[in-house]
């Protein structure tokens, strides 16, 4: 394991102004990561604080939506608890070498198309966590719903040393 690279990672988290969490239980029949041979998989994960949403709906530009800035917000938190979620599994977060895939959904008004503006706040948490090696290939996929009437999702792959 190279706890010297976790560290480094958490530092910059930090430094990001984020604090890596304890994982979110699963909120169904589901296991929030999983490894196959060099890759780990993290299932969908909500902007859970403590077990609970900081905000509820659609997002868009209007009167009752949740605005972009904060689903952008939303989104870097559900890539937090993504980490939080490897973390456990691998036990240390200097095993990951690169993440390779980040696929985000977006619950949107329907007249909202800025998708992938919202998402780029988790893919802007794992550059910086990661540098280089937090770059990635990314969908930003907009939806009517998501679980818990959660504003965005998050589910990362990545590559393993």
């Amino acid at each position: 394991m190279n706890t010297n690279r976790h560290g480094d990672i958490v530092q910059a988290l930090a430094d990001a102004g984020f604090t890596l969490p304890a994982p979110p239980a699963p909120l169904a029949a589901y296991t929030p990561a999983l490894q196959t041979g060099q890759l780990a998989f993290t299932s969908g994960q909500l902007p859970l604080v403590d077990g609970k949403l900081e905000a509820t709906g659609k997002v868009g530009d209007g009167p009752g939506l949740i605005s972009p800035d904060t689903a952008r917000e939303q989104a870097a938190r559900c890539a937090l608890n993504a980490l939080a979620a490897l973390a456990t599994m691998l036990g240390d977060l200097g095993r990951i070498a690169r993440v390779a895939k980040l696929t985000g959904f977006v619950a949107s008004d329907p007249a909202f198309t800025s998708q992938s503006a919202v998402i780029d706040g988790a893919s802007e948490l794992l550059k910086a966590a990661f540098g280089a090696d937090g770059v990635h290939t990314r969908s930003a996929v907009g939806v009517a719903v998501l679980p818990k009437d959660s504003p965005v999702e998050v589910e990362l792959t990545v590559a393993l040393h």
